[in-house]
């Protein structure tokens, strides 16, 4: 199962290509956040991630729910945060 999961942009890495250094529950990870630009995105913003995608923008109260949610999914949560730290995308 694929989940869209809440993390928060902790930088800019390269503004040309769209990425973003993301964390998800501790993890960071590059993200594309091409399709939230035209809303605009800054460091501290919050965004939903689907396979290396930033999706759309969400707010911390929103983001704070999903997560709490997520947590309480248990072993899905904790499987699809494993699969996120194994994939090796820096």
């Amino acid at each position: 199962m694929c989940l869209g999961i809440p993390g928060r942009v902790v930088s800019i890495e390269d503004e040309a290509r769209h990425i973003a250094k993301v964390d998800v529950s501790g993890v960071k990870r590059n993200v594309n956040v091409g399709l939230v630009l035209p809303d605009g995105l800054d460091v501290g913003d919050w965004v939903l991630i689907h396979v290396g995608f930033a999706i759309s923008k969400i707010d911390e109260e929103e983001a704070e729910a999903t997560l709490g949610f997520l947590r309480e999914m248990g072993e899905m949560f904790d499987q699809e945060l494993d699969d996120y730290r194994s994939s090796g995308i820096a």
